[in-house]
């Protein structure tokens, strides 16, 4: 177990000869623990309706100028059902915190999900009620991805405006709430936010491991330009103390979070493809990661889910898309994980290790 002041140092370290000693170490950990596989996982983007006023997000509810939609039960089941004949053993359901989308459709979608594909089922829908959240799991919903965001509640104030904005203990209240009902509970954290210390930053992926959590995806901050947080140069009033929004400070947190919390899932995530388009996503996975989450919202839903700006959208088909997947993943030795590729975490807390 690393200690606060180690995460530290490890944070503010740029000595390409230490880092490489850090990739290695985080590697060694991730083959030790989690072996060599990649699990992928299908994500499609259901809504881009949001309640919310995140004053980073694209999507937000004051952004006049995005278009919305909401994709239909059938056209989310048929992608689904691609997900599924590509070999890939879970599919991802995100959207923004869109109360349109109600409990009962959900839980029917679950349902339907289920039945047709068998494959595992992770929603992203925001802070739900918990009679919905239990509905959802008890109807076959697998995982819960949540974000805490940051570890300072006073920082998660500052990019949550008072209005429909969320409160930082709540989150953090639910995501126990998901642990404690049976789902696979993942979060994590934006890295580089305005005002965001190294301390901060370290104390998160403390938290990471206080929490106990199955799956954890770390992204750099990249605010849309429609936002507060997107207008001008916000992000360096103390670049002493400031944490960089990069793809080199985003490895280090996920080497960090992969020693610290050696049995979890860890994705290399679209947001630190995005800012680093040629090494990216093979970073990510050279430095603890395991798991990738291609997107196959079709489109024009796609490019209307714009949370940030310049997300690496593949307009090609699902199958050219993964036949590129699988080409990344053989030049660097990894192979694809078989089946749900639930976390050794959360197998072994519920004493499912020795079933797996």
């Amino acid at each position: 177990m690393l200690t606060k002041e180690e995460i530290v140092y490890w944070l503010k370290e740029d000595n390409p000869d230490l880092l490489q000693a850090l990739w290695q170490n985080a590697d060694r950990v991730r083959q030790n623990h989690v072996d060599a596989v990649v699990h992928l996982r299908g994500i499609i983007e259901i809504s881009n309706y949001c309640q919310r006023r995140c004053r980073y997000c694209g999507i937000n509810a004051t952004n006049k100028s995005v278009k919305r939609y909401r994709m239909s039960m059938d056209e989310i089941l048929q992608v689904a059902q691609t997900i599924q004949g590509l070999g890939y053993g879970t599919v991802v359901l995100q959207a923004g915190e869109d109360f349109r989308i109600t409990g009962d459709w959900v839980l029917e979608l679950v349902k339907r999900i289920k039945n047709d594909t068998g494959l595992a089922v992770t929603l992203s829908l925001g802070e739900r009620h918990p009679d919905e959240l239990e509905a959802w799991h008890r109807a076959g919903a697998d995982r819960y991805l949540l974000k805490f965001e940051t570890a300072n509640p006073l920082l998660f104030k500052k990019i949550h405006p008072p209005k429909n904005g969320g409160i930082w203990k709540k989150r953090i209240d639910i995501l126990r709430f998901l642990k404690e009902i049976g789902y696979e509970t993942g979060s994590g954290i934006i890295v580089g936010l305005p005002g965001q210390s190294y301390e901060e930053l370290a104390d998160s992926i403390l938290l990471f491991k206080k929490l106990d959590l199955d799956m954890i995806g770390n992204g750099p901050f990249i605010p849309h330009p429609g936002t507060p947080l997107g207008k001008g140069n916000q992000q360096r009033k103390n670049p002493v103390q400031q944490v960089p929004n990069d793809a080199l400070m985003t490895c280090k947190v996920n080497a960090l979070t992969r020693i610290v919390c050696p049995d979890v899932n860890i994705p290399s995530t679209t947001a630190l493809a995005t800012v680093d388009r040629q090494q990216g996503c093979e970073s990510g996975l050279r430095s603890g990661a395991n798991v990738i989450m291609p997107d196959f919202t079709p489109l024009p839903y796609r490019q209307w889910y714009d949370i940030y700006p310049g997300r690496m959208l593949s307009y090609q088909t699902p199958q050219k898309q993964h036949a590129l997947l699988v080409r990344m993943l053989h030049k660097i030795g990894r192979p694809i994980g078989q089946g749900a590729g639930a976390s050794l975490n959360f197998l072994r807390r519920t004493k499912r290790v020795f079933e797996a």
